[in-house]
């Protein structure tokens, strides 16, 4: 074992009748060998029982506009204090964070920290949450659990941004102790998911249904549109009637415009017109709250009043401007909006703030 990483007991896992032991946490099952580690490259069998290696440690700490994660309906501009691990349980060939989910060298891990540590951290800087980010939590799911809870008691919100890769053991167990959820749905076909993630579609499917009608966790999705890839109006529109139809209308769905990186550099980045016509493609569908972002584009980044239609919640970019919430009810008519409202917008705006714990 490293002695830079850690040796944290780790949940999930059963011994093999041949001496391996078996990973339970993600569909993958990793079935692992003395000191081999998983696809996560975070999780290792180490002595016939599995570690979490990077319990405790993290790729830096950062205070976000919570509209960054992105979350529109979960307490808008307000602060999150961001953080990530090592590692991630998907291939992805377009990751957006690429050095950080696919680091392998434990100096990516700058800053140690302890739950209380970091709800402590949240709340002197004044953090509305804390959000598990830039790789995907679910592969240190133990250390994420302990820091929400450790939030929980400091008045902290806790957000997940996951892939929502996991198996049904797992799943409960991680989001009893998450307050939010913002969750990529990649694509909208097994071939994508296979082809361009080296995972599948069912399990993501499964648990945003479990999301929606066994927890009450707030979540938002989002979709990385990228050209002739996972564009295609069919595919929008299938994914929009599933979305519909499982996830109903009040659950909202960001359409995000890709570039280039990792190893998908061939591919142009997104025109916004492809955005914009997921939107439509979305809305007429029936679903109320859908946006675009890694653009510029004011209106499909604010909020509207399904009930009268007009604006609720401008914003440009990460900065909130017109505000027309009456609590969670529109000014005008009085419709309820889904999400979480303070009676006052926040006004961190833009700004993204480097910050070291240790």
């Amino acid at each position: 074992m490293d002695a830079a990483q850690s040796n944290y007991p780790a949940r999930w896992w059963k011994p093999l009748p041949d001496g391996r032991i078996v990973c339970d946490l993600c569909p993958r099952l990793c079935k692992l060998q003395a000191g081999q580690r998983g696809f996560c490259f975070v999780r290792q069998n180490v002595e016939g029982r599995m570690v979490l290696t990077t319990y405790g440690r993290s790729s830096g700490f950062c205070m976000d506009p919570i509209e960054k994660k992105p979350l529109n309906h979960f307490y808008p501009g307000t602060s999150v204090l961001s953080f990530g691990t090592a590692g991630c349980n998907l291939g992805c060939r377009f990751c957006q964070n690429w050095d950080i989910s696919k680091a392998r060298e434990f100096d990516r891990l700058a800053d140690e920290a302890s739950p209380e540590t970091i709800a402590a951290a949240a709340r002197r800087l004044g953090c509305r949450s804390v959000a598990f980010t830039y790789n995907d939590p679910v592969i240190f799911a133990e250390y994420a659990m302990d820091v929400a809870d450790a939030c929980r008691a400091a008045g902290v919100a806790a957000v997940a941004v996951t892939a929502g890769y996991m198996t049904d053991d797992s799943r409960p167990e991680f989001y009893r102790h998450m307050d939010a959820a913002n969750v990529d749905l990649k694509g909208f076909t097994e071939e994508f998911y296979h082809r361009r993630c080296y995972g599948e579609l069912a399990p993501v499917l499964d648990t945003l249904k479990y999301l929606r009608h066994e927890t009450r966790v707030w979540f938002e999705v989002t979709t990385l549109l990228i050209p002739g890839e996972n564009d295609s109006e069919a595919e929008i529109e299938k994914a929009s009637a599933w979305f519909a139809a499982n996830l109903g209308p009040d659950v909202p769905w960001h359409f995000t415009a890709f570039h280039p990186d990792y190893k998908m550099l061939d591919k142009p980045p997104t025109p916004p017109a492809t955005l914009t016509r997921a939107r439509s493609i979305a809305r007429a569908k029936g679903l109320r709250y859908v946006y675009t972002g890694n653009v510029h584009d004011r209106e499909g980044s604010s909020t509207s009043c399904p009930g009268c239609g007009q604006r609720l919640i401008e914003r440009d970019w990460f900065v909130l401007g017109e505000w027309r919430l009456n609590g969670n009810r529109c000014d005008r008519c009085g419709f309820e909006i889904a999400g979480h409202f303070d009676k006052k917008p926040g006004h961190w705006g833009s700004r993204r703030v480097p910050v070291r714990l240790s």
